[in-house]
């Protein structure tokens, strides 16, 4: 019998037991589900968003081409899909691309070319677009869809390396595989795959990283790119046997195998970054096409495990896309500081050596840049040179159109004192500030020089290019290989001289041309209302015969137009005005007159080109005009010094050597040719010697062939202080013009001391801005780092250039300016001569050109011989010619007459000693040497051995 007590807690017992037990369950169901949801959280991935990202990239990227405009005003980057066929998905994928490139600011375009196109017409459109330096980037769209055959990786290699913006070539490929990534562009999906793990926070560095497929647009790339950010990278594919395991392992997977979603996500580890860029359409019948895009991982699954993923679509192509216009900016910009900023040259380190060889010997033994390769570091594209020669290349004058809006760099004109017969070496001082200047100071500087004449690089100082450390080179094809411009003077001289004998002959050819109508004052266009005088004027030119200008005359004023032409619509419009003749009624005849101002143009458009060389240490120089034109403005051409100062941009310097003294050179450079060019000279370099001072205060006139004169080899402080009168007027005709001025002191082995600091202190007094002492003859440029960074110092001074007379002065009193100023005349006298033809050509309309006086350079007067400077002296003019196409009057003393004359009897007597030298002397030893002359005085005997 049991007990109410015992049934009582045994049933309590059991009840109380029953509620344990499902509390017991309760609470593991609510740990299990708290677990779960925990588990939730950490799990579910955070997406990264390409579109976000993309958008980010985009305004970065406006900004920058922004900034590009405003440093460049009109300029755009340029981008060129090439596409072969018309596949659909290949037009989607462009029009996306387009698109971008609007929104950003690049210049987008799209050439298509039938799905009929060989490989050798995609070859040939790839080489256009390489050579159009308005396209900064290039893409092949692929796949290539043509019926003929056609190698995919040919296309790539073809594109240039510095627009290949897909970063497919070989040479990007190879670069990123050894890790040079600043050198080299990264393909689009990889790239973009970075910017999306760094939007993670994720550092890549020490990562297991897993990649899923090898191909070169994605997965081998891919991996490079990790590897050189320093994380362990494995490499995944068709044929990788555990596949599952290995990307259990990775912290990092990215995914480019192209099968959709091949990736599941329990491979995935947790808390992984998942990158995939695969696109893959899958059936999908709720879709309204039948289909939708998924990736290569399996999305819902794998959200659950990864830290971080990327979706599908929405993930990796918008920033293939951007990182496409990324490359393409990039591109831009390295072009504008290529073509734009500081020159990347590699200069050549010059080792003087002791003794020092002869010149040809310094300029074959030193190495020197491609000239290509030059033209391209100096900012010209391939298709503005023409190969001319080994060692030099011409630049077509075009190039002036798309630098127009670069500013122009500093203008140096390096003149002299009136030379000796050796020369002063004011080009060997030019070449040596411009080597200073760019190779030493790291400073954009071009050289500007004339081509030398034969007789020059005979004669007896040498080749005109420089000469010891600091010359151009090759030597000999700088002096002895012409570039073609004396050629084509001589064939148009020689084209206008039959022509107007032709024509004075038959005086019946015919002119139907307008602008003679307009030209003689007739204003009707109508025959039948002419009258017979104005008939008479338009058919016939009746040229007088008396007043036809000879070869000579034609040649050098051509050669003129030639130096002073800034554009090829400026060289026609100067040879159509060329005054040939006159007509018996005293009106002038010219080219266009004659019908043959455009031939002359089609005969000289290949000379207007300046060519490109190099100096010893590789500076860039322009070797430009013949030195026959010497009596205009005895400078390189108008073109050249255009070309160079755009070039080398507003920081940089161009330096351009002028012909003989600075009172005949400074009064032809700045009256004419800087009038002619509308370029205002920064600072001016005046080259003197201490021997040639001395000459100048008395001492005995150098003789070729004979031992100089004691008072040059020793130091003679007295005849020096006198010379330096010379220097002083020097500086003063330079000053005239309102430039600061830096003397150049040349120095020589025979030069002391005491005579050099004379020289400095004597040109300070005279008011220039510095005087310096240069040895770049045998140091090279860096013989010449003092004067280089004087004359950065003068072009920073506000310019106060100014011409010496206004082109509104009577002649008469233009001559007198010149006269008095520069030349110390008290007074100008002209012959009946003279003033008959001054007359005239005042009734013809040419009193407003500016004027040339015509003399000798040896000496401030017209007196070869007289050497002090000159006072109280009278300039006789005895002729006048007008040089009408040129645009000037070339006013003749009376002196000039006997100063060529000299000079021709001085070069019979060099002929004279040549066969001296070449048949007396079978050892070819020079019949004196450069012991006669301090230091490097040259002499025929050293260059022709």
């Amino acid at each position: 019998m049991s007990s109410p007590f015992l049934n009582l807690t045994a049933s309590f017992s059991l009840s109380f037991t029953g509620q344990l037990n499902m509390l017991s369950v309760t609470a593991m169901r609510l740990r299990h589900g708290a677990s779960r949801c925990r588990e939730s959280q950490r799990t579910i991935a955070t997406i990264i968003s390409g579109n976000k990202t993309s958008q980010q990239v985009r305004e970065r990227l406006k900004k920058d081409v922004a900034e590009m405009k405003h440093q460049l005003p009109g300029f755009r980057p340029g981008l060129v899909v090439l596409q072969v066929g018309d596949r659909e998905d290949s037009n989607l994928y462009i029009r996306m691309k387009l698109k971008a490139a609007a929104e950003i600011g690049i210049n987008a375009n799209h050439i298509r070319l039938p799905r009929t196109a060989t490989e050798d017409e995609v070859l040939r459109s790839i080489e256009q677009i390489n050579e159009n330096p308005a396209v900064h980037g290039l893409i092949i769209q692929l796949p290539i869809d043509s019926i003929n055959p056609i190698d995919t990786d040919k296309m790539t290699n073809a594109v240039a390396p510095e627009k290949d913006v897909d970063g497919l070539s070989s040479v990007h490929a190879g670069k990123l595989a050894r890790g040079d990534l600043r050198s080299c562009f990264i393909p689009c999906t990889p790239n973009g795959c970075m910017e999306l793990i760094k939007q993670t926070g994720v550092s890549v560095s020490g990562k297991n990283v897993v990649v899923i497929g090898r191909s070169k647009i994605v997965g081998a790339p891919m991996h490079d790119l990790f590897l050189w950010n320093h994380a362990t990278v494995t490499s995944c594919h068709s044929k990788t046997s555990d596949l599952p395991e290995q990307v259990k392992r990775a912290d990092i997977l990215v995914v480019g195998a192209g099968k959709a979603e091949l990736v599941k996500g329990e491979w995935v580890k947790e808390g992984a970054v998942v990158i995939d860029c695969g696109i893959n359409p899958i059936q999908d019948n709720s879709k309204p096409g039948g289909t939708r895009v998924v990736g290569d991982v399996h999305y819902p699954s794998a959200i659950e495990r990864a830290g971080y993923i990327t979706p599908v679509p929405g993930g990796v192509g918008p920033m293939t896309v951007v990182m496409l216009m990324e490359n393409t900016v990039k591109s831009a910009k390295q072009f504008l500081r290529m073509y734009r900023g500081k020159w990347n040259i590699s200069y050549k380190t010059v080792k003087p050596l002791k003794p020092q060889p002869r010149d040809f010997q310094i300029s074959r033994s030193c190495p020197k840049n491609q000239i290509a390769q030059l033209a391209k570091e100096v900012g010209l594209f391939s298709n503005e040179v023409e190969s001319y020669g080994r060692s030099r290349v011409k630049v077509r004058v075009d190039v002036l159109k798309r630098l127009d809006k670069q500013s122009n760099g500093k203008y140096v004109v390096v003149t002299g004192i009136t030379p000796a017969l050796l020369g002063e070496g004011q080009r060997t001082i030019t070449i040596g500030l411009a080597q200073a200047l760019g190779a030493h100071l790291k400073i954009n500087a071009f050289a500007c020089m004339q081509q030398p004449s034969p007789q020059s690089s005979f004669g007896l100082r040498g080749g005109a290019v420089g000469g010891g450390y600091s010359q151009i080179i090759p030597i000999e094809e700088v002096s002895l290989q012409s570039t073609g411009e004396t050629e084509a003077v001589l064939a148009a001289s020689s084209l206008l001289v039959d022509t107007i004998t032709a024509y004075t002959h038959y005086q019946a050819k015919y002119s139907d041309k307008l602008s003679r109508l307009q030209k003689l004052g007739i204003e009707t266009s109508d025959p039948l209302t002419l009258t017979p005088e104005e008939i008479r004027r338009f058919v016939r030119l009746d040229i007088n015969p008396a007043t036809m200008k000879d070869f000579d005359f034609l040649k050098n004023e051509i050669l003129a137009i030639l130096s002073l032409s800034g554009s090829v619509k400026d060289l026609r419009h100067r040879l159509a005005k060329m005054v040939v003749a006159a007509s018996t009624s005293e009106e002038p005849i010219t080219t266009e007159d004659l019908g043959v101002s455009d031939a002359l143009a089609l005969l000289l458009n290949n000379s207007l080109k300046p060519c490109l060389m190099q100096t010893l240490e590789g500076t860039p120089v322009f070797v430009h005009s013949s030195s026959c034109a010497d009596f205009t403005h005895g400078s390189a051409s108008v073109m050249a010094n255009k070309i160079a100062l755009k070039l080398v941009g507003p920081q940089g310097f161009v330096v351009t050597a002028t012909a003989h003294g600075a009172d005949v050179s400074m009064e032809k450079f700045f009256n004419i040719n800087c009038r002619s060019s509308g370029l205002q000279p920064n600072v001016v370099v005046l080259v003197a010697t201490v021997s040639t001072l001395k000459m100048h205060g008395g001492a005995p006139r150098v003789t070729a062939g004979f031992p100089l004169p004691k008072e040059y080899s020793e130091e003679n402080l007295k005849l020096l202080e006198k010379g330096c009168a010379h220097l002083q007027k020097q500086v003063e005709n330079c000053r005239a013009y309102g430039l600061p001025v830096v003397v150049a002191v040349n120095t020589f082995s025979a030069d002391t001391k005491a005579e050099l600091e004379l020289v400095c202190s004597q040109a300070r007094q005279a008011g220039v801005f510095d005087a310096v002492l240069c040895t770049n003859w045998s140091d090279g440029g860096a013989g010449a780092l003092a004067l280089a960074q004087s004359v950065q110092r003068a072009a920073e001074l506000p310019s106060s250039f100014h011409y010496l007379y206004d082109l509104q002065l009577p002649v008469e009193r233009k001559i007198q300016k010149v006269a008095q100023t520069t030349y110390g005349a008290k007074d100008v006298k002209l012959s009946p001569k003279a003033k008959e033809k001054l007359a005239l050509y005042m009734e013809q309309g040419f009193g407003n050109y500016p004027v040339s006086i015509a003399k000798t350079h040896l000496s401030l007067s017209n007196d070869p011989k007289l050497k002090e400077v000159p006072t109280d002296v009278t300039l006789s003019i005895t002729d006048i010619q007008a040089y009408v196409g040129a645009g000037f009057l070339s006013v003749v003393a009376h002196m000039v007459a006997a100063s060529l004359q000299a000079r021709a009897c001085e070069t019979v007597q060099l002929v004279v000693e040549l066969q001296v030298f070449s048949q007396t002397d079978p050892s070819r030893q020079p019949l004196y040497t450069t012991a006669s002359f301090p230091s490097r005085r040259k002499t025929l005997g050293t260059v022709l051995v």
